[in-house]
Order: structure tokens, then C-alpha cells, then sequence
């Protein structure tokens, strides 16, 4: 599974998949799609930082 790094950090924050597309303006299937193969740097980033926001938001 690629990402698995993205999606542990996601899970840790209590952050969902469909959250973070929402942050970034992208449907969920479109991040899903995403979180399939490697990402590009720009993604990776955007991803990391809607983590960051949104964790924020749930403490």
C-alpha cells in the first residue's frame, strides 16, 4: 500500500480521508485515488498541511 506514512499520520490526528480532500478542494474519491500510487511532492505537501489544519481543529 503507497502512503501508508500519509495515512498513519492522518489516522493519529483523528483525521479522515474525506477531510482532508475537502481542505485541499478536491473530491474523495479524487484523494483516494491519490493515496494509491507515490506522490508528487506538491500533493504530498498539500495533504500534509490539511493534516496539520485539520488536527488542529480536533483538539
Amino acid at each position: 500500500m503507497e502512503n501508508i506514512a500519509l495515512r498513519r499520520l492522518a489516522r493519529a490526528n483523528g483525521v479522515p480521508l474525506w477531510k482532508i480532500a475537502a481542505q485541499i478542494g478536491v473530491s474523495e474519491p479524487t484523494i483516494t485515488r491519490w493515496m494509491r500510487f507515490p506522490l508528487s511532492e506538491d500533493k504530498r505537501a498539500r495533504i500534509e498541511q490539511a493534516i496539520s489544519i485539520l488536527s488542529q481543529e480536533v483538539e
